[in-house]
C-alpha cells in the first residue's frame, strides 16, 4: 500500500447530516485568526478540502471540519469549516458534530451533566454546551454567533420565475428566506430537483444584482443558501427545504439557518427572546433554537441565538491517496 497523504477523521451525523471531522494530517494552517486561517486554506490548501468532501471519499452533499489550536485564548479549539460548496465561516450542524466527537472520543475534558466546549469559529466564538449521561454526548445547545435581519420583503427578478419576494438574513451564513408557494411547488421530496433548481436561480440573481456583505467577516460576501419555507409554517413551528449551492440540500434543519430564520422573525416581531422556535428540516429532522439576547454587529440590531440538537458517531477513517489514482482531489458527478 502506497500513500502521499493520509488524513485522520472521525465521521459524524448530525439529524441526518454528516460531519467528517478531521483531527490529523493536516498539521497548522496558517493565519493569526480562524477566518484569516479559512481565507489561507482556501486560497492555498482547497486541494484538501477537494480530496476529503468530494467524490471518491466524499459525496455531494458531503460536510467536514478541521480542527485546529484555536487563536483565541478564551477558547478550547479552532475550526475550520469545508464541504463541497467551499469553505463557511460558520456551520451549526458540523458544531454540533464537532462537540459530539471532542466529547465521544476524550479529546476534551469530560463533565456529566454538561460539558462546556469553547469554539473559535471562522465566524466568531461559538460556545458548546454539551449534555452528557454516562460518558456519551446526548445533545448539543449551541451559543452562536449574533444573528441579524438583512431585509425583509425585497424583490428579485428571477429568470425563468419572474419577480420573486424574499427575505435575507445572517445566523453564520447568509440565507435567503422565500415561501415555497412564490415559485408554485409543493414541500415534498418527489420534487426536489425543481426545487433545487429555483434555489439556484434566485441565488444566483441576489449575487448578481443586490449580494449581501458581511461588516466584520471578510471574504463573506455571497448568498448561497436559500430556505424555502412550506406552507403552514409560524413563528413556533416552522418546515423548511435548504437549497444550497452548488446543487444539495441540507439534511439537518441547519444550525446557521434557524438561527438566521429567528433573527427573521425577531425583526418582525413574531419571535420574543426565549421563546422556543422548532426548526424541520426536509427530512424531518428538527432542531430547537431559542434567541437569548439583544446585541448589535457593526451598529445593525442583533440576536444570539442558541440552537440544540443531536450527533452520533458513525465511523473513525484514515483517507489515503495512492499515487497513481487518477483522482487526486475527486470528482462531482
Amino acid at each position: 500500500m502506497r500513500s502521499t497523504r493520509m488524513y485522520t477523521a472521525v465521521d459524524s451525523h448530525t439529524e441526518g447530516m454528516p460531519t467528517r471531522v478531521v483531527t490529523g494530517g493536516i498539521g497548522v494552517i496558517p493565519g493569526a485568526t480562524m477566518n484569516e486561517k479559512r481565507l489561507h486554506f482556501m486560497e492555498h490548501m482547497d486541494d484538501i478540502r477537494l480530496f476529503l468532501m468530494n467524490e471518491p471519499r466524499g459525496h455531494a452533499a458531503m460536510s467536514g471540519a478541521i480542527l485546529q489550536a484555536p487563536t483565541r485564548a478564551d477558547a478550547d479549539w479552532g475550526v475550520v469549516y469545508i464541504e463541497v460548496s467551499g469553505c463557511l465561516p460558520m456551520c451549526g450542524h458540523g458544531t454540533i458534530g464537532v462537540a459530539t466527537v471532542l466529547v465521544e472520543t476524550g479529546m476534551v475534558e469530560v463533565v456529566e451533566p454538561v460539558t462546556t466546549i469553547r469554539l473559535d469559529t471562522p465566524a466568531g466564538l461559538v460556545i458548546a454546551r454539551v449534555a452528557v449521561s454516562d460518558g456519551h454526548a446526548d445533545s448539543v445547545t449551541l451559543e452562536n454567533v449574533p444573528s441579524y435581519s438583512v431585509r425583509l420583503d425585497d424583490i428579485v427578478d428571477v429568470p425563468g420565475y419572474g419577480p420573486i419576494s424574499y427575505s435575507l438574513a445572517f445566523g453564520g451564513n447568509f440565507y435567503a428566506m422565500v415561501d415555497l408557494d412564490a415559485v408554485n411547488l409543493p414541500f415534498d421530496r418527489a420534487n426536489q430537483q425543481d426545487i433545487l433548481a429555483a434555489g439556484l436561480a434566485i441565488m444566483d440573481a441576489i449575487n448578481a444584482t443586490n449580494p449581501p456583505k458581511h461588516p466584520e467577516i471578510e471574504g463573506l460576501d455571497h448568498c448561497h443558501h436559500v430556505e424555502f419555507i412550506a406552507p403552514g409554517s409560524t413563528a413556533e413551528y416552522s418546515r423548511h427545504a435548504m437549497a444550497i449551492y452548488p446543487g444539495w440540500f441540507d439534511r439537518s434543519p441547519c444550525g446557521t439557518g434557524t438561527s438566521a430564520r429567528m433573527a427573521e422573525l425577531w425583526a418582525r416581531g413574531e419571535l420574543g427572546l426565549d421563546q422556543d422556535f422548532v426548526n424541520e428540516s426536509f427530512i424531518g429532522s428538527q432542531f430547537t433554537g431559542r434567541l437569548i439576547r439583544e446585541t448589535t454587529v457593526a451598529g445593525i440590531p442583533a440576536v444570539i441565538p442558541t440552537i440544540t440538537g443531536r450527533a452520533w458517531v458513525t465511523g473513525i477513517g484514515q483517507y489515503l491517496l495512492d499515487p497513481t489514482d487518477p483522482f487526486p482531489t475527486g470528482f462531482q458527478f
